[in-house]
This record gives C-alpha cells, structure tokens and sequence, in this order.
C-alpha cells in the first residue's frame, strides 16, 4: 500500500523538467542609472570686514572734519581774492578814460608862461584832484625816461642813436603810462637809443648839417 503512493510520487516527480525549480529562475540584471553632469561647487564667499572699533571710526571722523575744513578755508579765501580782484577791475575802463583828461591837464601846465597865474593856479588844482582821485582807485603814473626798454610796459615810437645815453635806454618820453594795481592799464610811448652812433654815419651826417 504505502509502495504504490511512494511509485506514484516518484512518477510525479521525474515529470517536472529539469531547471524548473523556483530556485534556478534567472534574475533579470538591472540597468545602472545614467550619469549625472558634474555641479560645479559654489565660490567661497568672502567674510564680511569686521566692523571698526569706536576709536578707529573718531579718527576717521576727525579726520574727514580736518580736509573738510580746509578745503572750506581756502575756498573762502579765493573768493576773497577774487572778489577784491574783481572790486579792484570794476572800474578799470572808467580809470582809463579819465587818463586823457590828465594828459591835457599836463599839456596846459607845460604850457603856461607863469605858474603864479590865477589860470594856471587853478588848472594845477584840479590836475591834482585828478591825480589824487588815481591814486585812491590804484592808479599810478609809469615814467620810463631813462629807464630800460621793456615792452611789457613801454610803446618804442621810434629808435635814435645817442652817444650818451646808452642803447635800448629810453631817450624820451612822448607820453607817460599808467598802471592800475601794479598792472599795465596803458603803455608809455618812448624813443629808444640804439647807441652810440657809427663814425662814418656821424661824419655823413655833419657834412649834410654843414653843407
């Protein structure tokens, strides 16, 4: 009894085919997952500076207030200076008009035969109201006779050989300049030496005078 269900289980068993156990099933391989791009790590970020302490922040202050100060000062005294340069131009064209009236004054005093009369007293009069007036504007006569030329300040009319007066000497003044604040307001007209004059031009010279 027990031999026939042992055969029937033996029969049972040579009818499953070989490999079918659960044991030998494949296992399906498994895909690697696909590569992901780099990222590239974040730049270090710079610590913040450390706050200044109290004295170094005063001093920086201090500091600030010192330039500022003096960046003040020497604007308020340029514009004092320019406000004196502008106070002392203001009037320049109206000073330089006057000049002639002066020039006349000085032709009519040259011109007088006496310097007693009651005339010429009261032309000198207002010649130095005149001249005082000037002077209390800045303006000052410029004599050049006698002087070295310069023709910053002198206008050469013409060039006359001297045997005296040595060259580029003003010989002569036509008529005298004026400055207004040490600055030219008008040039002197002058005639200037050349020198001494040559020997045989001289000798040409006073035989024409003589002839």
């Amino acid at each position: 009894m027990f031999s026939k269900s042992k055969d029937k289980n033996k029969h049972h068993d040579n009818f499953e085919q070989p490999g079918a156990s659960p044991q030998a099933e494949a296992v399906p391989a498994q895909t690697e997952p696909a590569a992901q791009p780099a990222v590239p790590e974040p730049a270090p970020v710079a610590e913040p500076p450390k706050p200044a302490t109290e004295a170094q922040e005063l001093a920086a202050l201090k500091d600030r207030y010192t330039r500022l100060m003096a960046d003040f000062d020497n604007f308020r005294k340029r514009q004092t200076r320019e406000r004196e340069e502008w106070i002392k131009r203001a009037n320049e064209e109206l000073l330089g008009d006057l000049i002639p009236v002066v020039d006349h004054l000085e032709l009519a005093l040259d011109k007088t035969s006496s310097p007693t009369d009651p005339f010429a007293s009261g032309v000198k009069m207002v010649y130095d109201q005149f001249i005082a007036l000037l002077e209390r504007n800045g303006v000052t006569p410029l004599d050049a006779k006698g002087q070295p030329f310069n023709p910053d300040f002198h206008e050469a009319l013409s060039q006359m050989s001297s045997a005296v007066v040595p060259a580029n000497v003003v010989i002569d003044q036509f008529r005298r300049g004026w400055l207004l604040f040490g600055r030219l307001l008008r040039p002197a007209q002058v005639i200037v030496s050349s020198g001494a004059p040559d020997p045989e031009q001289a000798a040409s010279e006073n035989e024409s005078v003589s002839d």
